[in-house]
């Protein structure tokens, strides 16, 4: 189970202030006491979307099916001083991204801490290098 706190809730709404569906997750986040898995079922239904794992398994896969993107190097400075514009403008210009997902799914990779989060992604990187 990911819980996030109040006041994590509220660092990322000032972090996301531009983003009028990040604002909207946020709030449906805070409806379900930070119960990050909870509202993303719910935000992904509201887009259409049919999970069909159970939540905890739902928001992991996609957090991973996005780590290419949140873990970009031009994004892991900004993540590591709470910027998140850059990763949402490019969010923002994929078509098949759920935007309405990006705050509980950025949530998520911040929990896990963003260099845990990427570092499975740089092992695999690391790998096709050596």
């Amino acid at each position: 189970m990911n819980i996030v706190t109040s006041q994590e809730i509220a660092q990322f709404r000032s972090l996301l202030a531009d983003y009028p569906q990040a604002l909207e997750a946020l709030d449906l986040i805070e409806d379900c006491e930070g119960d990050l898995e909870d509202a993303t079922m719910t935000l992904s239904i509201r887009i259409g979307q049919e999970p069909g794992t159970e939540n905890s398994e739902w928001l992991y896969s996609l957090a991973k099916k996005w780590r290419t993107v949140i873990c970009r190097s031009e994004f892991r400075e900004d993540l590591l001083n709470s910027n998140l514009k850059g990763v949402m403008m490019y969010f923002e210009q994929i078509s098949s991204f759920p935007i309405l997902l990006a705050a509980p799914i950025l949530m998520y990779a911040f929990k896990k801490g963003w260099n845990n989060f990427c570092q499975p992604l740089d092992s695999t990187l690391n790998n096709f290098k050596g």
